[in-house]
């Protein structure tokens, strides 16, 4: 299985994210990222795994744009048999394709890949106590 996703970030980010880097490196998942959303979440969806773009302390709303990044790459990601998350947004878990953009270049953070990863990140946003974010 591999996870996608730029590390450069990493100091700004929730501590869900931290974790859930921390345990795929723990447990043999290889990094892979190349910097374009459409090929890493193409190679996610042939070998399995999971790709983040999450929201960090400087782009709280994410950095990917929700009508023609995040939207496409989520319809594609579900219908595959996938799951496609904000992660935490706006103080709520939900789904990138129930996103309401009030812009067209209004902002999104980035979750989705296979199931059992994406609700495992999804699992420890839940889990922590949201005072700590």
């Amino acid at each position: 299985k591999i996870f996608s996703c730029n590390e450069g970030n990493s100091l700004s980010w929730d501590q869900p994210i931290l974790q859930f880097v921390e345990h795929c490196k723990d447990t043999g998942y290889a990094a892979r990222y190349v910097g374009s959303m459409v090929s890493d979440v193409h190679r996610t969806l042939l070998y399995g795994g999971i790709y983040l773009y999450p929201a960090d302390k400087k782009s709280t709303k994410g950095k990917l744009r929700v009508l023609y990044e995040g939207f496409p790459m989520a319809m594609i990601t579900e219908q595959a048999g996938g799951v496609a998350s904000t992660g935490l947004l706006l103080g709520k878990v939900g789904r990138i394709l129930e996103v309401m953009p009030e812009n067209i270049h209004d902002r999104c953070p980035i979750i989705m890949g296979g199931e059992r990863d994406v609700n495992k990140v999804l699992d420890l946003y839940k889990s922590l106590d949201q005072s700590k974010l």
